[in-house]
């Protein structure tokens, strides 16, 4: 694949993930009536779910910066990873199945969007010498 390409799906993946999870960020610190009753119906408390936001908000900040904060974007590709899978096995357990459409799809994505990642950014770059 060439590089354009993989910056091409890469970027796309980084806007996609930064809507979703800015516009969550959002609702959860607005205290939009969807997202906290949903999200209060699966067990979380209100302190968490301003917390999500702000760490959602922040993290979309750091992806959005192109070619710099690599060692932080890591860990904001697993803070979405975690996220996503507490979210899929909490609306599972609460919800059912056919709630966790939208887990699965963000979780492609991500998982897509971190494989590009780090097709462009070798662990060199990230971590420095290993």
């Amino acid at each position: 694949m060439k590089t354009k390409t993989t910056k091409i799906i890469y970027w796309s993946g980084v806007i996609f993930m930064s809507l979703w999870f800015g516009a969550s960020g959002f609702f959860e610190l607005t205290k939009n009536p969807v997202v906290w009753n949903i999200t209060q119906q699966l067990g979380y408390p209100a302190h968490f779910i301003y917390i999500l936001g702000v760490f959602k908000l922040s993290g979309i900040t750091v992806l959005l910066i192109p070619n710099k904060l690599l060692r932080l974007k890591e860990w904001v590709f697993a803070g979405m990873f975690f996220d996503i899978i507490f979210a899929f096995f909490s609306k599972i357990a609460i919800l059912g199945f056919p709630a966790t459409i939208d887990a699965i799809v963000a979780f492609a994505v991500l998982s897509v969007t971190y494989v590009m990642f780090r097709k462009l950014y070798s662990p060199e770059l990230v971590f420095g010498e290993i």
